[in-house]
């Protein structure tokens, strides 16, 4: 199972249609495609206590402990993903562990190219995860109303998917 990660918490999410498509292309590789919305599905902050034990986070932990493969879909605020991503890894923690990830980044301008890097080498770091290097990052012209439109990204995140598809059978061998 992958599972698709989107942790924009807003309702016109650009990231969440770089998510659903990424979705779209798995399907379509034949692949069992769980997502997991931020938006539908709120999480606590992360208080090193008591928040564990909140549902949802429970939720996630175990889908992220089930999955061959998680990709992970943020708007870039501040010139990183956006705290709610951050958050939802703080919970699910060692969930993390040995995991195959790959991100996908929706932006306002041309200048966070490089806030993935942030999160990946945390993930790297801390939980030993695969990161593959072909993120997708995406910016406000990429998109119409709630469609993509921008036929490279299209083409990357087919990329995408077809990396991890093939990463993910190669690390199951």
């Amino acid at each position: 199972m992958i599972l698709v990660l989107s942790a924009s918490l807003h309702p016109e999410s650009r990231s969440r249609i770089l998510a659903n498509t990424a979705k779209s292309k798995l399907e379509h590789l034949g692949q069992h495609v769980v997502m997991f919305d931020l938006a539908s599905k709120s999480l606590p902050l992360c208080d090193g206590m008591t928040c564990y034990g909140d549902p949802n986070a429970q939720e996630l932990g175990s889908l992220i402990e089930q999955a061959e493969a998680v990709l992970l879909a943020s708007p870039v605020y501040n010139y990183d993903v956006n705290a709610a991503a951050k958050n939802a890894i703080e919970l699910t923690g060692k969930a993390w562990s040995n995991k195959l990830v790959g991100i996908m980044l929706a932006a306002g301008g041309p200048g966070s190219y490089m806030s993935a890097m942030g999160v990946a080498n945390s993930l790297m770091l801390d939980f030993r995860c695969l990161v593959v290097p072909r993120f997708i990052y995406a910016l406000g012209d990429s998109f119409q109303a709630n469609e993509l439109i921008d036929p490279q990204i299209e083409e990357r995140i087919n990329e995408l998917a077809e990396e991890i598809v093939r990463l993910k059978s190669a690390m199951t061998r």
